[in-house]
């Protein structure tokens, strides 16, 4: 999807996050403190990201996961912004951006998927 047709899909918040790479602020997002079971898609293109299985509570203030839904389903880039190095991630379909991942998580992965809910859709599983 063009640019263009984002800007008018999308909410100003959600453009500024998936389009360049901004953050919500942290506690604001509809994701943070949701725990319902199904999968989080990309708010762009629509497709499966994280399987709710995989997120677990972090206190940091946006949703959390172990584990992305396959390997597939997003990229990982490193990210010098800001005086810091880490690592960004974005949809590996759309190449959206998503938020970043730690080496702080819980088990199996280690990881900590820190991702911007302006940046995801939810489908809850029948």
């Amino acid at each position: 999807m063009r640019k263009s047709d984002l800007k008018s899909k999308l909410t100003k918040l959600e453009y500024q996050v998936t389009q360049n790479a901004a953050t919500e602020p942290p506690f604001s997002g509809k994701f943070f403190n949701f725990f319902d079971k199904g999968v989080y898609k990309c708010i762009c293109c629509d497709s499966d990201l994280f399987s709710s299985k995989d997120k677990f509570r972090s206190s940091t203030g946006w949703p959390s996961f172990h584990s992305s839904i396959n390997e597939n389903s997003t990229e990982q880039l490193t990210d010098n912004s800001f005086g810091m190095q880490r690592v960004e991630v974005i949809c590996g379909n759309c190449k959206a951006h998503l938020g970043h991942v730690f080496d702080d998580g819980p088990e199996p992965s280690l990881k900590r998927f820190c991702i911007n809910s302006a940046a995801l859709k939810f489908v809850k599983n029948d």
